[in-house]
């Protein structure tokens, strides 16, 4: 059974996920112009409160399947492929792969929903972007969720993730996809096989050849390649008036133990929550990581 039939056996009267996109504009005067951002869509489409949640460098929205899942009985929940990656355009000038343009699509995202207010669940690249919007004057991050990174990015981190992202080969089969995808994000930690194959078969798209390739844009890597040192976000995070909670995954190399602890001293003093035996980063797809979330954005209303 798909992860899909069994959403629709245990809440059969919710609404299917939905696929939508919105045109977003570049900077400009630049290269790559106008680009599609595809999004899914959990819950009710009328629903007025609404989660934001932002994957990773490398990864898409698909990850947040689980967690839209159980949340889209309280929130209509928008989960985004940024630029590059999912099944959102490609940018021509790789050079534009970057956090200022990604808050910016972000927030004609949010001008599209319709809405004043929104909460954000945002993992790793996922959280800069968050972080970067709710720091601004008048945000509409209401509630922040930043898993596993914080307004220090460790320099070892950077260069592990260097290592494999835009390298990623062509696959023959969807065996061989699972292990490289295992191999690259074991610091996830112990995901069960449905899992696995979930993120692996929504990572790849098909070639003509009938082989797999990785579904975003191998360009990202040059953007990131200018990132190799240790980025310090601090005057960001402490202009964030949104409730915040930070998540680490304690094995992680990217939110050191000493940045999050703080993180609940300084800025918006986050509510600090480690998840054990998991590096960068906690994928939020067990019933104990989406129970955090859940538990943070609607308190005792949650079960």
């Amino acid at each position: 059974m798909s992860l899909l039939e069994s959403i629709s056996r245990l809440f059969p009267h919710e609404p299917a996920m939905r696929r939508r996109s919105v045109m977003c504009a570049g900077p400009m005067g630049g290269r790559s112009g106008l680009h599609r951002m595809s999004y899914t869509e959990w819950g009710e489409p009328d629903n007025p409160r609404v989660l934001i949640c932002v994957h990773g460098l490398t990864r898409n929205c698909r990850d947040f399947d689980y967690l839209a899942a159980h949340l889209g009985r309280y929130y209509r929940v928008i989960c985004p492929d940024v630029a590059g990656r999912g099944q959102s355009d490609w940018l021509e000038d790789k050079a534009e792969y970057s956090i200022p343009l990604y808050a910016q699509d972000m927030i004609t995202l949010i001008a599209r929903l319709n809405v004043e207010q929104v909460d954000w669940v945002g993992t790793s690249m996922g959280g800069l972007i968050g972080m970067a919007i709710a720091a601004q004057p008048r945000s509409p991050i209401r509630n922040l969720v930043l898993n596993d990174v914080g307004p220090i990015i460790a320099t070892e981190s950077l260069h592990r993730i260097a290592e494999y992202v835009g390298k990623a080969p062509v696959f023959a089969n969807l065996q061989q996809a699972e292990a490289y995808v295992r191999a690259v994000s074991a610091t996830f930690g112990p995901l069960t096989d449905e899992q696995w194959r979930h993120l692996t078969e929504h990572s790849l798209r098909l070639r003509q050849d009938n082989t797999y390739e990785m579904v975003y844009d191998p360009g990202i890597a040059y953007a990131f390649s200018m990132l190799l040192a240790d980025v310090d976000l601090w005057p960001y995070y402490e202009a964030i008036r949104a409730r915040t909670m930070a998540i680490r995954g304690a094995e992680s190399d990217l939110l050191r133990a000493d940045t999050h602890q703080e993180m609940g001293q300084r800025g918006p003093k986050a509510e600090l929550v480690e998840i054990a035996g998991v590096g960068h980063a906690p994928m939020l797809m067990d019933e104990h990581q989406i129970g955090l979330v859940g538990r943070f954005l609607l308190g005792a209303e949650y079960a």
